[in-house]
């Protein structure tokens, strides 16, 4: 492997693939912190947009014009969640 490929841009080699492992490492910690604060924040809110977006798959899974009824009435269930 030539000796650029695996410089990590100050004149170490080697330290490249540990540096780029580190930044990735960083990254997924960040991510999860930042899935803890929105589970935290908007949890209850994402509970109930999960709720009708499943009604609305059952509904259209079930079929017929009564279900269309209900999956009308559902979608705007969930504009209104959208909203808030």
């Amino acid at each position: 492997m030539p000796e650029s490929e695996n410089e990590c841009g100050d004149g170490n080699v080697h330290y490249g693939p540990w540096v780029w492992t580190a930044y990735r490492a960083y990254n997924e910690l960040l991510r999860e912190k930042i899935k803890k604060r929105f589970d935290t924040q908007e949890g209850p809110w994402m509970d109930k947009v999960a709720d009708v977006l499943v009604d609305i798959v059952n509904a259209r899974w079930e079929g017929g014009r009564k279900k269309e009824k209900e999956a009308e009435e559902l979608f705007e269930k969930l504009e209104k969640l959208l909203e808030e």
